[in-house]
């Protein structure tokens, strides 16, 4: 069961994270954090699908959550216990019980740690990279994203947008990275809080447009669209028009 995982260099990019959770929310937020890392992110909705998608993908990480329809992660996590190409995939529950008897029952079902819910992104990103630290020789560098000509970089809060150099201070760091994530998607007002604030400070919605406001002054006007009553997306220049 211990064998040795494979002892190689390995960039951020290259690492290949599944989560499986039936809360969309959860999917969103936690898959957002971890790809703003710069890891792989699959998803998958419960526990049969999780077990499906762990098998084509074959990841380094699994957070599987405990409660979830048709199959429940106690028995996803043992039957991907039981396929070779995954013995030594590194698998934590995700969880909102934290019951004795439940983590008791996680770690005999072949977990190698256990995560509750709710937990603050900052928190959760400290904890996998923990977790990963047992990959051995995960490179930290290697942080930058390419959509359209430009460039962001994650290490030093840095976007090159074509030649030209643009720092942004880090809350307007993390909502471009927020926004860019998925471009053309509407992203929530209430989710861009959760995302880029979380529970540091009560901020209000203006705090968002000021934010808004100022990364359309320093990147470009067009790249960033308003959905009255809803929030904002961002676009690649002619592909909304």
């Amino acid at each position: 069961m211990n064998k040795t995982r494979q002892n190689i260099v390995m960039k951020k990019s290259d690492i290949k994270i599944l989560l499986v959770d039936d809360e969309p929310d959860i999917l969103e937020i936690v898959g957002y954090n971890l790809k703003n890392e710069g890891y792989q992110v699959f998803t998958a909705q419960n526990g049969v699908e999780g077990v499906k998608t762990a098998k084509k993908v074959v990841p380094h990480l699994i957070l599987l959550d405990i409660m979830m329809p048709e199959m429940d992660g106690i028995e996803a996590c043992e039957k991907i216990r039981k396929i070779d190409a995954l013995e030594n995939v590194i698998i934590s529950f995700l969880t909102a019980r934290g019951e004795d008897y439940s983590q008791v029952a996680g770690f005999d079902a072949g977990a190698d740690d256990y995560i509750t819910k709710p937990i603050k992104p900052k928190v959760l990103v400290s904890k996998i990279k923990s977790l990963l630290r047992r990959l051995k020789n995960t490179e930290e560098q290697d942080t930058s994203t390419r959509v359209g000509d430009i460039v962001i970089n994650r290490e030093e809060y840095v976007v090159f947008k074509g030649d030209r150099k643009i720092v942004l201070p880090k809350k307007e760091f993390e909502l471009f990275s927020l926004l860019t994530s998925k471009p053309g998607k509407v992203f929530k007002r209430e989710t861009i809080l959760d995302s880029v604030w979380g529970n540091e400070v009560v901020v209000g919605g203006r705090t968002i447009d000021v934010h808004i406001r100022k990364l359309r002054e320093k990147i470009g006007d067009d790249f960033f669209k308003t959905i009255k009553g809803v929030g904002y997306k961002f676009v690649l220049e002619d592909s909304d028009k």
